[in-house]
């Protein structure tokens, strides 16, 4: 396969260019212009942060973004979907009010912020795929109806597939919490029945009536759940969880196919971008962030989805670790800052997976702007 062309940003700016001028530039040496299309509802999929989060991506640069989308004639909005677990992004509303709390306002993106996958995170699409491990993907509706898609993730170590950037961003992050269901387990949400206290509540929200109550506990029926994923938000006393059974190069494939699944029908009119700052040691999802593992780096962006996550591995694991960070190994630039941060995770597997089904090459030509 052919190296695909990454741009890139770095930090420096001049008294004639700042940053944010400087990432309009990068956007139009990616090829924005020839992604979006003139009046089409254009969703620009980013991690708004959850609350007590700091490391997101600042909105400022977000504005950007929605402002050159603008210009190019078409109508910008900024979507996530609903998380699978009870956080501060669980549902709609608690997503919303975090978002706007952590910055991303009207006022300051000048786009409105819709959560794709609707009020409980039941909205969705069904896309068909022929995946080894997914059929039929369950993506946020409103992500599925959009023209085109921009995906604006920060970079950054994750638990599970060892980094989070465009793949983690496209793949998990649009799903629908029936579809984070899916890729996360292979079975229906577990009772932790210590904390159940038969109050009935999942039961009242069951679309399937699956779960019942069994000796003043509640039950859920396998063979009638369909993975939706709503009881384990409406429970008061959080005693419904995932099943996390999924091992790690199971779950990475499954995000990769999700990533196939959202971009179908897209894949002339999607734009990724990955920010290379503030890179965090986990993901943003939790209330808090540590200290970066490297120095800010830069912005880059790509058509190729595959290629700019390869490019941002490669440009983290080149720079020395930042003193005061969680790394106590891996301070020679050369070496694997996430393998050293996950030593039991093999982060290229979702990279040569995705190469394997044809979403991008792991060869590229990084272009400096």
């Amino acid at each position: 396969m052919a190296a695909s062309q990454v741009y890139f940003s770095d930090m420096r700016t001049t008294v004639k260019e700042n940053l944010l001028a400087k990432l309009t530039r990068l956007l139009d040496n990616a090829g924005m212009e020839g992604l979006v299309p003139k009046r089409g509802l254009v969703a620009i999929k980013l991690h708004f942060g959850e609350k007590g989060n700091t490391a997101y991506i600042r909105p400022i640069f977000l504005r950007q973004v929605v402002e050159r989308v603008k210009g190019l004639g078409a109508k910008p909005f900024l979507t996530d979907s609903n998380t699978l677990y009870a956080g501060t992004r669980g549902d709609s509303v608690s997503h919303i009010i975090t978002a706007i709390e952590n910055g991303f306002a009207y006022s300051v993106v000048k786009a409105p912020v819709i959560i794709a996958d609707g009020l409980r995170g039941a909205s969705y699409g069904e896309v068909e795929i022929d995946g080894q491990y997914i059929k039929r993907a369950y993506i946020g509706k409103d992500i599925v109806e959009a023209d085109a898609l921009i995906s604006v993730a920060h970079f950054k170590g994750h638990e599970l597939a060892g980094f989070g950037g465009t793949i983690k961003n496209v793949g998990m992050g649009c799903a629908a919490r029936r579809g984070k269901l899916d890729q996360h387990s292979d079975m229906s949400p577990k009772v932790k029945r210590k904390k159940c206290v038969g109050c009935g509540e999942c039961m009242a929200h069951c679309s399937q009536g699956a779960i019942s109550l069994v000796d003043k506990k509640a039950r859920i029926n396998e063979e009638l759940c369909i993975g939706c994923g709503e009881c384990i938000l409406v429970c008061p006393n959080s005693a419904i969880d995932v099943r996390w059974s999924q091992d790690v190069e199971v779950f990475q494939k499954k995000m990769v196919e999700y990533t196939m699944a959202v971009l179908k029908g897209k894949e002339t009119k999607s734009l990724f971008i990955n920010f290379l700052t503030a890179i965090s040691p986990a993901c943003d999802c939790y209330g808090h962030s540590d200290a970066p593992i490297v120095h800010d780096i830069g912005i880059l962006a790509s058509i190729d989805p595959v290629a700019i996550d390869q490019a941002s591995v490669d440009l983290v694991n080149s720079h020395p670790t930042a003193e005061g960070s969680c790394l106590a190994k891996a301070r020679a630039p050369v070496e694997d800052k996430f393998k050293a941060l996950y030593p039991k995770i093999d982060w290229s597997i979702q990279l040569e997976y995705a190469e394997q089904l044809g979403l991008g090459s792991r060869e590229y030509e990084l272009i400096g702007i």
